[in-house]
């Protein structure tokens, strides 16, 4: 039976979202303890986590990025901020949905199947583990790790998601609305900065492993894996 972690720290909603998750099969936790929701995620090792922003001592974006350094089950975040920036926030904190207050009690439960499907599922990926690599450089998409050398990086699920695609393409260019339509399912939530974000922060991850400069910016075009890296590896 799959198990799903409610944080959500209005009881009624709690209560409500809880029983009629239940009621479709599914094992259902709700966290009592709002400053030690990490410790509760280790210990109940969910399946997937239906998540609050507006919540006591931290909010639900910086629990998002506790539980991302540990574990790629699907997030959803459920919370009466209806504004595209939160959306954008959740996304860019390692959310994989958004369900704005009041909801329908259907389309949270669609939802949770949906994203259950897609990472155990029907839709996962099947087989041996994946791993892409390309002139010295490992990635490992499922571990969210990246090599280079005897160097490791630890991945959040969107930087994961655009070295993918920029190593996939390589030399090619990765066009911007092909990097938005890979990470986000509806570009309506993602405002132009969203990409420049997370791809400063997949820069950062290269650099961590000595390669500055490695992606370049092209233009009115894109990114892509910059072809001085490529020389440099050969010589």
């Amino acid at each position: 039976m799959q198990k799903i972690l409610i944080v959500e720290d209005d009881p009624k909603i709690a209560n409500l979202l809880q029983a009629y998750i239940k009621d479709y099969g599914y094992s259902v936790v709700t966290v009592q303890a709002f400053d030690r929701v990490l410790e509760e995620f280790r210990a109940h090792n969910p399946d997937l986590v239906l998540l609050d922003i507006n919540l006591p001592s931290f909010d639900g974006y910086y629990w998002c990025r506790q539980i991302r350094l540990e574990s790629v089950c699907p997030v959803i975040f459920i919370s009466a901020r209806t504004g595209e920036m939160d959306q954008v926030m959740a996304l860019e904190n390692g959310g994989d949905d958004f369900i704005t207050k009041p909801f329908h009690a259907q389309v949270v439960v669609a939802k949770i199947r949906s994203h259950l499907r897609r990472a155990y599922g029907e839709y996962a990926a099947k087989g041996q583990e994946r791993k892409m690599t390309l002139k010295g450089l490992t990635f490992y998409p499922e571990r969210l790790e990246l090599l280079y050398g005897t160097r490791k990086v630890t991945l959040s699920a969107k930087e994961a998601g655009i070295i993918e695609h920029l190593m996939d393409r390589f030399p090619r260019v990765s066009g911007r609305e092909d990097l938005l339509e890979t990470l986000w399912d509806d570009q309506t939530y993602v405002d132009e900065n969203t990409l420049n974000v997370n791809m400063t922060r997949v820069r950062k991850k290269f650099s961590d492993l000595g390669l500055d400069d490695m992606v370049e910016t092209v233009r009115g075009a894109g990114y892509r894996l910059n072809d001085i890296w490529e020389e440099d590896l050969e010589s």
